[in-house]
């Protein structure tokens, strides 16, 4: 076997052709093309060697050979030169057609002279005008040969003759035509223009085989520089999904990498240039070749101003690479390029255009993209800018002073943090009690609890002679001991602190009011802590004393809580004008609220975390309100007032703002998509499930969290039918989604999601795969209905795809599904639809009818009511759908009975409306 030996015939070449233009780009198409013209040659038909040059051509020039075009065009214009009357009106056509893929073609490849190019386009135009054609895309050509070596006023006057002369069949495709002139405005920075001529594109009024995939590229940056950020981001990842197999559009690729090296997306760039390593290298297009090595040569100087210049990113084959080296690389050999492009042109175009593309800054220090990235190549700096520093270790020493005593808390974290590293690198001794605000506030911040960092605080504290803030550090640690589960020694080790605050409560100052008040603040929130545990402990008691033994310990707990609250409202309420000691004050309300919450008495529990939070925000310490408004938040839920719970998560956001920890953070987002998805809000809770997902990545959580949020964005983007988008989230949220963290529940609805994506893109194979994924996990549960809705669904996809053998065995899977859990008409809808497909013969067709009909009329002495109408119903249609069938074959007495049929199950049915249409058909028939 030769690989031809099929090609008989020009039908068999033809169907060999359309097999193959039908696999995706890449060398391989062209080689088989190749073949096929071997076979056409031995064919001795001259219309069967043009067909096959056509393909030829047409397989080159969508690939990365682009430069093996002109070979077999050059063959066809001289077969046509020498018999015309051998092309047919098609080949005619095409002939006349490709003659501007060859102009552009010329345009790509340095080595063809300017010279030739220029004599290309006059044999164009006479050709064109002897063929009776308008000059509408020889002006076009014209221009894109004078924009492309720099002469503007020829390019000037080209493109207004382009937009001037007549439209006709030679005029490139309407989405074609208003890429090239979008990207005219574009370069002129008239991005306004240049998406107004766009816009039909984008929304798919125009579209080709190369559209809107090329333009949703070309508009990434005009977007980014009219500060439309979102539009962007979704042109992204829509046009990412529609170019990233299409090996032909290396360009339009490079410009989804730019459009990440300029958005804070560097390591998303790293993971497209890791996709197409062949990319690098292919050299069938320069020009193409001169743009992805550019962008390249961008996002690696952004990795290397970053501090990542040692990182190992992809390259060329045959070696590992450094970003810097990457960097060095790609820059000489883009710049080698253009040179020789600006030496051909005898212009510097070409070479200025490349060094501005290569030295571009960043126009977004981030933009959330919502798909994982495996590869970290932003680092999260250490220390702040220096810019936003005090001058000197003193001055940030004083600055740390005046925040702890003033307002405390992160800010004041922060500036010790910052002050202990400039005190060790200037030399500058801190005193005892700086060294023990230091621990203290650092254990605050510990990702371990901070018990040992407590306790050195304590200690410090002591030794600088301030007992009443060990006192205070010292509860603090032994509440951390009760956030991680170490509730009984937490209470024992706050015990002498508390007793210490209670034999000193009497003549306490406002100073001295702050270190006591945050022992007691301590001790309540430990017993609230000791309650949870006991309340889940009674829960799960096996029998009834220890049921009752643990609810005495809940009730005695949460009655101590009560009072400790009300000793810190005592204490703290005469100083409510210090801003501190009002918070404190604010956060006892909260813990009451806590308190009533778990009496029940949801009303006085709202009441007082609503005046908790507000007092917090009044005192200017408004990240201490988000629990309390979290607290609000959920109330609302419970009470299903989701505007409440929208504005209470609204506000805790607000107020968390610059002090939420990442998971923080993803976690309020979550919750607010969720609350704006149940009302119907799905753009804005695609807006908040986005930032969730960065949040979570910025956690370090994007198998966990992140992947959890990344399934909700791409389920709140498909109901806002931003399915493309919605498609690209949801294949990387199944990257790292697990049934062990996320069940597998969630796997199968991520599936079924993408499923219908790639149903409403037209993607029917890739939707029939989601689906049939889905189906092998689902078909190991109890309950077997979506099981059997997802055989169904893969089934019809299957159908759509033309793929009647694989559908056929789809649907007998789903019917066999419905059938054992008695959904009848179900049943008879696989079995009407197998009857349907192409791959049924004539007997298939009667026997699946046939037992659909009998499907239907042995449900019907069970069936009353609704089911016993829907039943009728179907078999309506099924009786009217096998008279079609029938009609087609020309068996028109079957074809009579069963319309005959039909009319008097619809009728049956009570479908009037159905059954008058059967009847009408049937007269029809009769008529003939």
């Amino acid at each position: 076997m030769n690989g031809t030996d099929e090609i008989i015939d020009l039908d068999s070449l033809r169907r060999a052709m359309a097999e193959n233009a039908a696999q995706p780009e890449g060398p391989a198409r062209g080689a088989r093309a190749e073949l096929l013209l071997t076979g056409a040659e031995k064919l001795a038909e001259p219309l069967a060697v043009i067909e096959a040059l056509g393909h030829q051509l047409q397989m080159y020039n969508y690939s990365s050979e682009k430069d093996k075009m002109f070979v077999p065009f050059a063959r066809l214009l001289r077969m046509w030169d020498e018999h015309p009357e051998e092309f047919d009106a098609y080949e005619t056509h095409s002939l006349h057609w490709v003659f501007k893929w060859m102009s552009g073609g010329m345009l790509n490849q340095p080595h063809i002279p300017l010279a030739s190019m220029e004599k290309w386009l006059g044999e164009m135009e006479h050709r064109y005008r002897v063929a009776g054609h308008s000059e509408r895309a020889v002006r076009m050509s014209e221009f894109y040969v004078a924009d492309h070596v720099g002469d503007e006023e020829r390019a000037t006057r080209a493109y207004e003759a382009w937009l001037a002369a007549d439209r006709d069949e030679m005029a490139d495709c309407h989405a074609c035509e208003l890429n090239g002139q979008g990207a005219r405005q574009s370069d002129l920075r008239d991005d306004e223009r240049a998406l107004e001529l766009w816009r039909p594109v984008l929304e798919g009024e125009h579209t080709c085989a190369h559209e809107p995939h090329a333009t949703l590229a070309a508009s990434l940056l005009p977007l980014l520089r009219l500060g439309r950020p979102e539009e962007a981001r979704a042109h992204h990842l829509r046009g990412y999904r529609l170019v990233r197999q299409m090996e032909s559009m290396r360009g339009a690729f490079a410009s989804h990498v730019e459009f990440c090296a300029l958005t804070g997306n560097e390591a998303r760039a790293i993971e497209l240039l890791t996709e197409r390593p062949a990319y690098f290298t292919d050299s069938g297009n320069p020009d193409g070749l001169m743009d992805f090595l550019a962008v390249t040569a961008l996002v690696m100087d952004r990795l290397v101003e970053l501090g990542l210049g040692e990182q190992s990113v992809p390259g060329p084959s045959g070696r590992a690479w450094t970003a810097a080296e990457l960097a060095v690389h790609a820059r000489g050999e883009a710049q080698a390029l253009a040179s020789r492009f600006d030496e051909r042109n005898g212009t510097d175009r070409v070479g200025r255009r490349v060094r501005e593309r290569m030295d571009q800054r960043p126009l977004l220090d981030r933009l959330p993209l919502g798909v994982r990235v495996v590869r970290q190549a932003r680092p999260v700096p250490a220390v702040a800018a220096p810019a936003e520093q005090p001058a000197d270790a003193s001055a940030l020493v004083a600055e740390a002073r005046r925040l702890s005593a003033e307002q405390g808390g992160p800010d004041a974290g922060l500036a010790w943090e910052r002050a202990a590293r400039a005190a060790e690198t200037e030399g500058l001794e801190l005193t005892v009690h700086d060294r023990a605000e230091v621990a203290d506030y650092g254990a605050m911040g510990s990702s371990d609890g901070g018990v040992e960092e407590f306790a050195r605080a304590a200690e410090l504290y002591e030794a600088s002679g301030d007992p009443e803030e060990a006192r205070a550090a010292r509860a603090r640690g032994a509440y951390a001991l009760s956030r991680a589960g170490r509730t009984d020694e937490a209470l024992t080790a706050v015990r002498e602190p508390y007793e210490q605050v209670l034999a000193a409560l009497p003549g306490l100052d406002a100073t001295t009011a702050r270190p006591a008040a945050a022992v007691l603040a301590c001790r309540a929130r430990i017993l609230l802590q000791a309650h949870s545990e006991n309340a889940e402990n009674a829960k799960d008691a096996e029998d009834a004393k220890d049921a009752e033994n643990a609810k005495d310990a809940e009730d005695a707990e949460i009655g101590a809580a009560e009072a400790c609250v009300h000793q810190l409202l005592a204490l703290v309420e005469p100083f409510t004008d210090v801003p501190r000691l009002a918070s404190q004050a604010a956060a006892a309300r909260s813990m009451l609220g806590d308190i009533a919450l778990h009496r029940g008495d949801t009303e006085a529990a709202t009441e007082l975390y609503e005046r908790a939070t507000a007092e917090h925000v009044a005192t200017g310490r408004p990240w201490l309100a988000v629990d309390g408004e979290v607290r609000l938040a959920g109330l609302a839920r419970d009470r299903e007032d989701a505007p409440a719970a929208e504005r209470a998560l609204r506000a805790a956001l607000e107020h968390g703002a610059g002090y939420l920890e990442p998971v923080g953070a993803a976690q309020l987002h979550l919750q607010l998509a969720d609350v704006l998805a149940a009302t119907g809000q799905f753009a804005s809770a695609s807006d908040h499930a986005l930032e969730a997902t960065h949040w979570a990545d910025e956690a370090g959580g994007s198998a966990g969290l992140g992947a959890w949020a990344r399934f909700q964005l791409g389920g709140h983007l498909l109901r806002a039918e931003r399915t493309a988008e919605a498609a690209e989230v949801l294949e990387s949220a199944l990257l790292d989604l697990s049934a062990d963290d996320h069940g597998d529940g969630t796997i199968v609805q991520a599936h079924w999601w993408l499923g219908d994506c790639a149903r409403a893109l037209g993607e029917h194979v890739q939707a029939a795969q989601a689906w049939l994924r889905a189906a092998e996990i689902a078909q190991h549960w109890p309950e077997q209905r979506d099981h059997a809705m997802l055989a169904n669904l893969a089934a019809d996809a299957l159908d759509r795809a033309g793929r009647p053998e694989e559908a056929d065995r789809a649907y007998v899977r789903a019917g066999d599904l419905w059938a054992s859990l008695g959904q009848v008409s179900a049943v008879v809808r696989c079995l009407r639809a197998r009857a349907w497909l192409d791959s049924a013969s004539a007997d298939d067709e009667r026997e699946l009818m046939g037992a659909a009909i009998r499907a239907g009329e042995d449900a019907l002495p069970s069936s009353d009511g609704d089911v016993r109408l829907s039943v009728l119903s179907d078999l309506g249609h099924t009786h009217r759908q096998f008279a079609e069938l029938l009609e087609r074959r020309g068996e028109s007495a079957d074809t009579a009975a069963h319309l005959e049929s039909a009319s008097v199950a619809f009728g049956d049915a009570g479908d009037e409306e159905r059954r008058a249409e059967a009847e009408e058909a049937l007269v029809a028939l009769r008529a003939r």
